[in-house]
């Protein structure tokens, strides 16, 4: 008899393709974390390697009489929007604490990304008591304009949550980050590691204290862009996991059980992050054995269940070429993000011999890596129209990416200042862009894994680096050949 878990299992390897044409995982890795380059505020290092890129937002912070150059520009503008940077923080934080002992050298890389950010998270953290900066730019201007960020003439408007302004979701995820990457920095950097923890601490006790959303805060400055669309309590919850890992102190666990139940959501971003809460809390039920944190692990299965396909309380839609279809907007930050979780909760029942059930469906370890395989090959180039999603990766990639950066020519060549307006001719030609943003992730094909390639299109060909973030997990779990 055909048993309900040998038709999840089946459906998931037909996903997988041919196995032996797998991409190559380390490469791509590697592509992934030079793509961090690309993104950097503030003064560029003697060692950049993408030499396209000049340093630029060199007076952030100036408006409000305290530093705040350096961090990353979240997409294809000139912004920095600390909510998702901070989630992308914590997601490389996640990868090098996870897979970091498959990553080889790009392990040192993956840390040298991280610490771009931590290092101007902590100014934003720390400039002013009672306060917690969280961007640079006004979006409504910057949106507004083609330039490349060497030559931002925009307002450098900076925008902060304090006691009287809240924002718990963004301080939050501050603190996840802070916290994450004081656990990579342990062994390397004890001193830093503990200033991170300190200032994780601090910030987390801030989002607690002073509870609200940071988009009531503050409004058209964040929204639509990155408005925290979940509420904070998934933050709260984030945030207390990471600093119960980085601590284990009762404190943080008292604290999740204190909000309660959460979302059973089947989707993972910058924005929700239940889902990220309940794997990380799950590795405690699994690997440490506590039976305190079996609610979580039950919470993370209910989501895995319905992730798989074909599951019985499946609720992902796939494309008829196998990629995982959440959203139209930017679909594979979710896809990337989910596959994280897909991968790394496999590991942890892999490391302990655990199945679970979804229904009658019993589903064992490579029931979840072969659907992770299948999303990362299939970004990498193995789809219906053979295109890689990873610029620079594969014969096929994506030519004109909306980035103001890579469309416009660079600033080594021509220093010349080009206005707000000046860079909308290259906008709208049909040329490929003259840089090449090498490891950027777009935001991937439609539902009918069609891709057109268009600069304007941006809900597909816009990369991010949440997007490239979750995937470096992933692919470093893959490139040790770790295969399903």
């Amino acid at each position: 008899m055909t048993s309900p878990f040998f038709i999840v299992f089946l459906f998931s390897s037909l996903l997988m393709g041919n196995a032996d044409a797998s991409p190559n995982y380390r490469e791509a890795l590697t592509k992934s974390l030079l793509f961090f380059q690309g993104q950097r505020s503030g003064r560029l290092p003697r060692d950049q390697q993408v030499s396209w890129r000049a340093s630029s937002g060199l007076s952030d912070g100036s408006t409000a009489h305290v530093d705040l150059t350096g961090g990353y520009y979240d997409a294809g503008d000139n912004v920095k929007f600390n909510f998702p940077m901070a989630y992308t923080t914590t997601m490389l934080s996640w990868s090098a604490l996870e897979y970091g002992k498959r990553m080889g050298p790009e392990l040192e890389n993956a840390r040298v990304n991280i610490r771009w950010a931590t290092d101007y998270l902590l100014k934003c953290a720390r400039a002013t008591p009672g306060k917690l900066y969280v961007g640079v730019g006004d979006p409504n201007v910057d949106h507004k304009c083609w330039e490349r960020p060497e030559d931002m003439d925009t307002p450098r408007t900076v925008y902060s949550v304090s006691p009287s302004n809240p924002g718990s979701d963004v301080a939050a995820e501050t603190a996840a980050a802070l916290a994450a990457a004081s656990m990579v920095f342990r062994k390397v950097d004890s001193k830093y590691s503990r200033l991170l923890l300190a200032t994780a601490k601090d910030v987390m006790q801030f989002a607690i204290q002073y509870r609200g959303a940071y988009s009531d805060s503050l409004s058209s400055s964040v929204c639509p862009f990155y408005c925290s669309y979940s509420g904070y309590k998934d933050e709260l919850m984030w945030g207390a996991a990471w600093l119960l890992r980085a601590t284990n102190e009762p404190y943080y666990e008292n604290l999740i059980n204190s909000l309660g139940g959460g979302d059973q959501p089947d989707i993972f971003s910058w924005d929700n992050k239940y889902a990220g809460a309940y794997v990380l809390l799950s590795r405690r039920a699994l690997l440490n054995k506590d039976s305190n944190f079996e609610t979580y692990k039950q919470a993370a299965e209910n989501f895995m269940c319905k992730i798989l396909p074909n599951s019985p309380s499946s609720s992902t839609q796939y494309t008829q070429g196998g990629l995982m279809y959440k959203l139209p907007h930017s679909n594979l930050q979710y896809v990337t993000a989910i596959t994280f979780l897909l991968t790394t909760y496999a590991k942890y029942m892999k490391s302990t011999r655990h199945t679970f059930s979804c229904g009658n469906s019993v589903i064992v370890t490579d029931a979840l890596l072969s659907v992770s395989k299948r999303q990362v090959d299939y970004i990498l180039g193995e789809n219906p129209i053979k295109m890689s999603y990873m610029v620079g990766f594969g014969p096929n990639f994506p030519k004109r990416i909306h980035h103001r950066a890579a469309s416009l020519p660079s600033h080594a060549l021509s220093s010349k200042s080009l206005g707000c307006n000046g860079g909308f001719q290259s906008f709208y030609t049909q040329n490929p862009n003259p840089n090449i943003l090498t490891g950027a992730i777009v935001g991937g094909p439609n539902q009918n894994d069609g891709y057109p390639d268009q600069r304007d299109d941006y809900s597909h060909s816009e990369p991010a680096t949440y997007i490239n973030a979750a995937f470096v997990g992933p692919l470093a779990y893959f490139a040790a050949g770790r295969s399903a």
